[in-house]
């Protein structure tokens, strides 16, 4: 069916659901809910939780994340949202700001890459400028327009969360440098699923929500840190994240020194000892997979879904536009809104998010699901 095979035996995925909505919220991996329930049981034994268990799941984390996605582990800091990265992002960037100075976000982006440059601009008296959605669903031409003197910080996605659009960072990225713009992504609906170059792309913060394409528990996430900005103030003072941390006998003794790199901009208990040994299970299964597979392997199934959309007269866009992982599809004439609800109804699993039924498989679908669907599909436009 596609490179990978189907891994549906490493889900708990009944026969009949077919989900594709992994976009909203990934199905939890067995391995990954069998380490959160040994975590969760360990609790009821906390004599047998050492001083070192606070730091050294976090520092796995962080390793795993420099094999899957490049940089080393300093590079990495533990978050429990995307939406705290973006913001401990925006107060690092904030003052830096001048009045009149100007940031950039794409239309109906989603809210957690838009309410903390919307503070961040009104603090500095800085200016939110919207690029608008291009007719042709070439955001890369149209954030490229936008880049140019005035502009001080380029907030984007690497595809657009309602509808897959994708966006060539490369060039946005070399665009960013030559007028000396900060450039912060939200890389939460293609990180896992989608290969980036990060040395060649260089971005200054990069935030990833774990609970969709990283196969993660829900509360979290991570963030990369470019090394030009590791001095900068977090958005808290966790004191986890400071020297001498590991010596709880001696945390009398304030420390003002961070630990290096990007540990600074860890969360608070950061030491979670539930979500964290499921995280690791999830990464260490998307290194088993491999990036570029799992992408390959998307990238089949969401080709054979597109053109069954295409021939019931839905809008797709075309393959060089959109991501190969997630795909939205505008239906023929009036959406009453119902659409998604009658999918759901035959036990197929989608979303509407904008104007766009969104279409998000992962390694679970097998060609039950895609039959399930391309049937629900006749019998919801009969």
């Amino acid at each position: 069916m596609y490179a990978l095979g189907s891994q549906r035996k490493l889900f708990d995925i009944p026969e009949g659901v077919a989900y594709f909505n992994t976009a909203s919220n990934a199905p939890q991996l067995n391995v990954s809910r069998a380490r959160l329930l040994e975590a969760a049981g360990a609790k009821s034994r906390p004599w047998e939780r050492q001083s070192s268990d606070f730091f050294a799941e976090a520092e796995s984390i962080r390793g795993l994340a420099a094999d899957l996605f490049g940089a080393d582990s300093d590079a990495w800091a533990v978050i429990p949202a995307a939406s705290y990265g973006l913001s401990a992002a925006a107060r690092a960037i904030e003052p830096t700001l001048e009045p009149g100075d100007r940031i950039l976000v794409m239309a109906d982006e989603f809210p957690s890459n838009v309410l903390p440059w919307r503070r961040a601009a009104g603090q500095a008296g800085a200016v939110l400028t919207t690029v608008a959605t291009p007719a042709d669903g070439d955001w890369t031409a149209a954030i490229l327009e936008e880049i140019r003197p005035g502009i001080r910080v380029v907030a984007l996605a690497h595809c657009h969360w309602t509808n897959g659009a994708l966006l060539d960072l490369t060039q946005i990225s070399a665009a960013c440098r030559r007028i000396g713009a900060v450039l912060v992504l939200d890389v939460t609906q293609s990180l896992g699923a989608l290969p980036l170059d990060l040395a060649a792309i260089d971005p200054d913060f990069m935030v990833a929500a774990g609970y969709k394409w990283l196969l993660c528990p829900y509360g979290f996430g991570l963030m990369y840190v470019a090394p030009r900005w590791r001095d900068a103030r977090p958005l808290e003072e966790t004191w986890l994240a400071r020297t001498g941390a590991e010596d709880f006998a001696n945390l009398v003794n304030y420390s003002d020194v961070y630990r290096p790199g990007a540990r600074r901009f860890d969360v608070g208990e950061t030491c979670t000892a539930t979500i964290l040994p499921a995280a690791i299970a999830a990464l260490e299964q998307l290194r088993a997979w491999g990036i570029a597979r799992i992408a390959e392997s998307l990238g089949t199934i969401a080709g054979r879904i597109a053109p069954e959309l295409e021939a019931r007269g839905f809008g797709v866009l075309p393959a060089m536009r959109r991501a190969p992982h997630m795909f939205g599809a505008t239906l023929p004439g009036r959406d009453d809104g119902d659409f998604a609800a009658s999918l759901r109804e035959r036990g197929v699993f989608v979303s509407r998010r904008g104007q766009s039924i969104r279409f998000a498989p992962h390694l679970h679908v097998t060609e039950a699901d895609l039959a399930q669907l391309v049937a629900a599909l006749d019998r919801t436009g009969s």
